[in-house]
């Protein structure tokens, strides 16, 4: 019987597995918050029920051409001002053409909630409305931003949202050795700010780095059993829906220490662990630090 070859202590399928899941999205798949905004707005009309993803799709193409029909307009797939305008509210307002704060509705607030997410601080359904959810979420990126956080989105607040999303200054080794079901992103109207490694019950999860536990018990919302180590550079990761905790706060773990078992606690639909990345308390795509390293 050949040998099976390994790396990391992980056979090559489940090396390649890993890497395949963490390995960033390619450049040529560009987020654009403007089609981002139109994709609520198609959705709002119930011809869109594909991702909020600001991409530029055949499900986007097509929902704007049936939208286009039913609006007497030809209908071309191409956002232009007279399908703007005919879409109404959500169709109005592109992003900086004035201040949002809540009770905005339209265009701009589905882009600012889309950049929002990207930038590590989701503001749950991006539904073009700007309610207490989305204020908050602004308030926590302009203080992450070093701006006044008065919840209103203006010039500056605009300005930092076009610089490129935070990344991970540090170099993490996955939790475990599980393929990803949910990566870093859109998922439906919201964004997911972690990865979810699906594995059974009872799975060992290892720290991604050295560092200390701040961290340790049932935490409040869906995590259900959560552990959080802070590491250097303003790093912490976090490793949700643990079916044991092994670690308890202040504690030094070394970069692999068993921090858990992977389970279902909290809002979870099965077994698996919710794995985050936080910069400053920013979520940062952990594949940005977990793959090419």
């Amino acid at each position: 019987m050949p040998a099976v070859l390994r790396i990391c202590g992980l056979t090559v399928g489940a090396f390649l597995l890993i890497f395949v899941a963490l390995a960033p999205a390619p450049a040529s798949a560009a987020r654009d918050a403007g089609i981002a905004a139109l994709q609520v707005a198609l959705q709002a009309r119930g011809l869109y029920s594909g991702s909020i993803d600001g991409l530029a799709g055949p499900q986007t193409t097509l929902a704007v051409k049936r939208f286009q029909r039913r609006a007497g307009l030809a209908p071309d797939g191409r956002p232009g001002a007279r399908t703007r305008k005919a879409l109404g509210r959500y169709g109005r307002h592109r992003l900086g053409s004035r201040l949002l704060e809540r009770g905005a509705t339209g265009w701009d607030v589905a882009a600012l909630q889309f950049l929002l997410g990207w930038h590590g601080f989701p503001s749950g359904p991006i539904d073009g409305g700007l309610g207490v959810r989305t204020e908050g979420a602004v308030r926590r990126f302009q203080r992450w931003a070093s701006l006044k956080p008065d919840g209103v989105a203006g010039p500056g607040t605009f300005a930092a949202l076009r610089r490129a999303p935070p990344r991970c200054p540090v170099a993490l080794a996955p939790p475990l050795a599980a393929p990803v079901e949910d990566p870093f992103g859109p998922r439906g109207n919201r964004f997911h700010a972690g990865l979810d490694f699906v594995a059974p019950a009872g799975t060992p999860v290892g720290a991604a780095a050295g560092g200390r536990v701040v961290f340790a018990g049932r935490a409040p919302g869906g995590w259900g059993k959560l552990v959080v180590v802070a590491h250097a550079r303003g790093v912490r990761t976090l490793y949700a829906h643990l079916e044991t905790v092994l670690v308890r706060v202040r504690q030094r773990v070394p970069a692999g220490a068993r921090v858990g078992a992977v389970g279902s606690t909290g809002a979870a639909t099965g077994p698996h662990l919710h794995f985050e990345v936080r910069l400053r308390g920013a979520a940062v795509d952990p594949r940005g630090c977990l793959a090419g390293r």
